[in-house]
């Protein structure tokens, strides 16, 4: 049983966990052999409760389970690094793992960052270290669980990740398929806040997952999801005025009908639908 007041307990209050984790459960002795390490508690836990996947949209926690895990834990940093450390030395201050005290990658982001152990002592007081793609470190306590939940709380600040805006709950979200369709709008008559106050209610209920309002024209983006289903959204003007949507193949129709209805909703005439690679995927509605 989780202790009420320990860094899991405080992260599942904060940061619902999916009802069945990806990747999370498996064989942790066989893991650990191949790894060469015996692993943090914490960490046991905080793949068994929440699976592969991504907290804000940003850090994406290794497991070591999965047959098609693209971001399975392994000690690779060495191999990976090794010839770039070679020509410069001064970029790779910290061992990396198995040498002795070396870097273990726990988790990566979608900029870039790795996000490790430093293998110093027992597992459970191995420190984090947050290794920059430009070569920037930051050294934090032990815990792979304390750090997610102080940064998700702004708790803990680093420079390497994006800061939390004010307001914004933290989430997750499962690794998942997911298709994207992209519908691009006519500018309409109302301005801009009415439309995503009626897209929002139309999709209703949604959570937050923060935005961009450049000075540059008054261009805007607005990312948010919806509480049934998981769809995430992006409604904006900052690369054209369009819908972003991403949803499971299996909700095709009922986000077609449920977008596209709340485009006619918001006054906006449907200029095109694509996916991705420029394949159209939806029917206009008639």
């Amino acid at each position: 049983m989780i202790s009420p007041r320990a860094p899991l307990s405080e992260l599942v209050r904060r940061v619902p966990p999916p009802p069945e984790p990806v990747d999370g459960h498996g064989d942790w002795e066989a893991a650990e052999a191949a790894l060469g390490v015996r692993l943090p508690a914490d960490f046991k836990a905080l793949v068994e409760t929440y699976g592969r996947g991504e907290f804000r949209d940003h850090i994406a926690v290794r497991t070591p389970f999965g047959d098609d895990n693209p971001v399975r834990l392994e000690a690779d940093l060495l191999e990976d690094y090794a010839d770039s450390r070679e020509m410069f030395p001064e970029h790779y201050p910290y061992p990396l793992f198995p040498e002795p005290g070396g870097l273990i990658a726990w988790a990566v982001t979608g900029s870039g960052h790795h996000l490790c152990w430093r293998t110093v002592g027992p597992p459970d007081e191995w420190p984090v270290v947050v290794w920059s793609r430009d070569d920037d470190y930051e050294e934090y306590g032990p815990g792979a669980v304390d750090f997610l939940e102080g940064w998700l709380t702004g708790r803990i600040v680093s420079e390497a990740l994006p800061d939390n805006q004010p307001g914004l709950a933290p989430w997750f979200d499962p690794a998942r398929e997911l298709a994207h369709v992209y519908v691009r709008l006519a500018e309409g008559e109302r301005p801009y806040p009415e439309r995503l106050r009626i897209l929002r209610e139309a999709l209703a209920p949604t959570a937050d997952r923060g935005g961009m309002v450049s000075e540059y024209e008054g261009r805007r983006q607005d990312h948010f999801a919806t509480v049934d289903g998981g769809w995430e959204l992006t409604y904006e003007t900052a690369y054209g005025h369009q819908i972003r949507v991403a949803f499971p193949p299996e909700d095709s129709e009922r986000a077609r009908l449920a977008v596209l209805g709340a485009a006619g909703s918001m006054g906006c005439a449907v200029l095109g639908l694509s996916t991705v690679h420029g394949t159209a995927v939806w029917e206009p509605l008639p």
